[in-house]
């Protein structure tokens, strides 16, 4: 039986659909992205909105060889992001017309949240051309990470919404000291996603050979680092102990097990690729892992409730 049918007031699983395809392609520009820096393939269009002055397409008259094409590519997935944004807005837009035709609930909260992924992957084009015409300046390229970072929690914002009944009432089941340990992680990890890109700032994977880098101690930054994701650590084992002794719903403790396994991965591959001289291997997997533990956390909160 469909998931409407049973509960008329969710968004149709095709939508649904459609908002997690979002979501999929939002974290998937960020490790492309990744690809970029660590290839030092940032200034392989070393124009924007042009790769190169008087062509939009790489020219084979460019002297950044390979490097070119690996930039080129990254914009190309730029449109791919834009179509399905459309699609996640058109989506709200219908959902909203078949809510009124069935003369069920309206849920503006949807629409709204329906209209972040256009709004930011626009912002992410604007703010790639700055980038580029920046030559790559760290706080430029790590405000670019963040943008991703913020896009990605309003998207998963919109998956879990649209799978909710209605929007009222919200009802908690847990304590409110749990709820705020929750926020208190997704704060933490934001800090800790925030102090990565200031490490990243000062390494040697900056995108070109000739990007600045910030005037920060290496060693120094990647310590505060790694001191705040053991806070971040200590949080989120207290949490899971406090789910468990308040029987909170098994969705949220089964998240929070699964946040606990991308941290520990996380925390190997940091290490790791600290100890070994940041190889670029290891530095794609340390970014796909931070979207990731990300995605996890945000996911978190939104299992402490029911809504409608």
């Amino acid at each position: 039986m469909d998931m409407v049918s049973r509960h008329p007031g969710r968004a149709p699983r095709w939508a649904r659909g459609i908002y997690i395809a979002n979501l999929v392609a939002q974290a998937g520009i960020v490790v492309t992205g990744a690809v970029v820096r660590v290839t030092e393939s940032g200034l392989g269009c070393p124009t924007w909105p042009e790769c190169v002055d008087g062509s939009i397409t790489p020219t084979s008259t460019q002297s950044q060889e390979w490097h070119k094409y690996i930039e080129f590519g990254n914009r190309l997935l730029t449109f791919i992001l834009l179509a399905l944004a459309i699609a996640a807005l058109v989506t709200g837009l219908v959902d909203r017309r078949r809510r009124r035709r069935a003369g069920l609930p309206a849920r503006p909260a949807l629409v709204a949240l329906s209209v972040l992924p256009i709004l930011g992957t626009v912002g992410q084009a604007i703010l790639g051309g700055i980038t580029v015409l920046t030559g790559l300046h760290p706080l430029i390229v790590g405000a670019h990470f963040l943008l991703s970072i913020a896009i990605i929690a309003g998207v998963v914002a919109l998956v879990v919404r649209s799978g909710d009944p209605g929007d009222s009432p919200t009802v908690w089941l847990v304590p409110v000291p749990v709820r705020l340990l929750a926020w208190l992680l997704v704060t933490v990890s934001a800090v800790v996603v925030t102090l990565g890109v200031l490490v990243t700032g000062t390494g040697p994977h900056s995108g070109d050979d000739g990007a600045h880098r910030l005037g920060l101690d290496p060693r120094t930054v990647s310590w505060l680092h790694a001191d705040v994701v053991l806070l971040f650590l200590g949080l989120l084992v207290g949490l899971l102990v406090a789910l468990t002794l308040v029987r909170a719903p098994r969705s949220a403790i089964r998240r929070a097990w699964i946040l606990l396994g991308v941290a520990i991965v996380q925390g190997t591959v940091g290490y790791t690729q600290y100890f070994t001289g940041l190889p670029e291997a290891l530095v794609l997997v340390h970014v796909l892992g931070a979207v990731l533990l990300w995605i996890a956390v945000v996911f978190i909160p939104p299992a402490l409730r029911t809504r409608g």
